[in-house]
């Protein structure tokens, strides 16, 4: 990375900034030699600068696991404050039913606020770990939901001194708990539909309509909380939990729907071509209004809905697959489902809901002068924007892209241009074999067909994305910061081969979308 590149944009990059602070020192002014005394000059006015731009906000993933735990701790103490000792059973099944109630409504708030893309949030953590912390959270919380009602069901029957099924009925009776369990009955709906073995089942518009019940069940669960004694007890306690409710409810409306509607009047986005990159592979791009107000960067991806018959009623996730440059976004798609495959015949002119941006897998990440990017198939959307955008001088950005064969690669000849101007390297890994990681042999942009068909005969035998694969490709790979986006298969064992290869862990930055 040359001294230029660094003064005019490193300030965007605090953690690589720093590494290079403390591995190189300050870049000091060469001393200027001595000159005689001038007369004072009048002052004179200077061209106003373009201000640096404010970066976003992000919230670590740290700090969002912490604030997640400290405040079910705070809701720990506030049951353990009302908690009043007894060894009767009856009222042993009630504080206990107490403490997975709240717990349980506390986790309602989390899960949705997990999901109402806020951009801090998002941009920090990134929308595949919130989606798994998502998943993760919820099967506690339906567990909670669970454990309370039973336990509340065998207080009430110890206490009344009677069967299960007489105080389901005598408890039923009452309207507000009638209406816990019809939220409860909905969170449950919505949890057995998103279950990994029903999930693939269900078609994405069916269970996104599941999903909604989130919401009424979620509506249903503070009313009862609302009467329970744990939060009705105390007048701050109900000012409190309902603030925090409503800051969540005015969160998911304002970034779920009014920014969604506000940037569609705003950039008006329309599809302006589509061309195919490969077998089963288009490129969509589409141009708008003033869309650098979007900040998208390199790396993130948007929600996509195309405003036709049978595709305005899903939006999907696709990553920019270049800058955003003249008020236009490009994307490009592999043909995997009906939806994605109708994409191939959008007519130009078709309009377009966009909604981020989203996503993580950005420089703000990087933390060494050297960078490897590492794509596999339809993975190398994001990392050809990366591969423009990063700064670095000659030798500082590697791409590897991985493919089964050399029909699969797609925008070759953009990364090639690019490899060419900046001085990047650029190697393609292709079936299972040693040879297509020879570095002199990868060296070259581009192989030549009759090569790259040779290689694929030698794909049964070992897998080019080894740790000694890549460490005969880029000999100081520890010292580098890696991006990584591919299949999800691909994903998994090439994070494994670069641990093996010494690259820690936190210098592997991935985001899956299969979510």
């Amino acid at each position: 990375m040359t001294t230029e590149v660094a003064d005019s944009r490193l300030a965007a990059y605090p953690a690589l900034s720093a590494y290079l602070r403390q591995t190189e020192g300050p870049q000091l002014p060469p001393p200027m030699p001595a000159e005689p005394p001038r007369p004072p000059r009048p002052p004179r006015q200077r061209p106003a600068t373009a201000a640096t731009p404010v970066p976003p906000i992000r919230l670590t993933p740290t700090a969002l696991r912490n604030g997640i735990l400290a405040a079910a701790l705070a809701v720990t103490a506030l049951w353990a404050v009302q908690a009043e000792p007894s060894a009767r059973l009856d009222v042993l099944f009630a504080t206990g039913a107490h403490l997975t109630g709240l717990l349980a409504g506390y986790g309602v708030l989390v899960m949705l606020f997990l999901m109402a893309r806020v951009p801090a949030v998002e941009h920090g953590v990134g929308a595949d770990r919130l989606a798994r912390l998502h998943a993760l959270g919820g099967r506690y919380v339906l567990t909670l939901c669970l454990g309370h009602a039973l336990l509340a069901l065998c207080g009430y029957a110890a206490h009344a001194d009677t069967d299960l099924l007489s105080a389901t009925a005598a408890l039923l009776g009452y309207p507000g708990l009638a209406l816990a369990a019809v939220g409860t009955s909905l969170l449950m709906a919505v949890g057995v539909t998103s279950a990994r073995a029903m999930r693939r089942r269900v078609p994405h518009e069916t269970w996104r309509a599941v999903h909604l019940l989130t919401y009424l069940g979620a509506a249903l669960a503070f009313v009862h909380q609302l009467a329970g004694p744990d939060v009705a007890g105390s007048v701050l306690t109900v000012w409190v939990w309902s603030m925090l409710h409503a800051t969540v409810a005015v969160l998911l409306v304002w970034y779920r729907v009014v920014v969604p509607v506000r940037q569609a009047l705003k950039h008006s986005l329309r599809v302006i071509d589509v061309r195919d990159e490969g077998p089963g592979v288009v490129s969509v791009v589409m141009q708008g209004i003033g869309l650098d107000g979007l900040r998208a960067e390199p790396g993130q991806f948007f929600r996509w809905r195309f405003l036709r018959r049978r595709l305005w009623r899903t939006a999907l996730p696709f990553s920019l697959s270049a800058p955003v440059r003249d008020d236009t976004l490009r994307i490009t798609v592999k043909a995997v489902g009906d939806h994605t495959r109708r994409m191939r015949r959008l007519k130009p002119g078709t309009r377009v809901l966009a909604t981020g941006p989203f996503g993580a897998l950005t420089a703000h990440r990087r933390t060494r002068r050297k960078v490897l990017l590492l794509a596999g198939g339809v993975g190398i959307t994001p990392m050809r924007a990366l591969f423009e955008t990063l700064p670095g001088g000659p030798g500082d950005i590697t791409l590897l892209y991985r493919a089964g064969s050399a029909e699969q690669l797609v925008l070759c000849d953009e990364l090639e241009e690019i490899a060419r101007g900046r001085g990047a390297g650029l190697h393609y890994l292709l079936g299972r074999s040693d040879a297509s990681i020879d570095p002199s042999a990868s060296s070259r942009l581009r192989p030549s067909r009759e090569d790259l068909s040779s290689r694929e005969d030698l794909s049964r035998r070992e897998d080019p994305i080894s740790p000694q694969a890549l460490r005969n490709l880029i000999p100081d790979l520890a010292e580098h910061d890696v991006y990584l986006c591919g299949p999800p298969g691909m994903t998994a064992s090439a994070t494994t081969a670069l641990v093996r290869a010494g690259v820690p862990e936190q210098r592997i930055h991935t985001e899956c979308f299969t979510f």
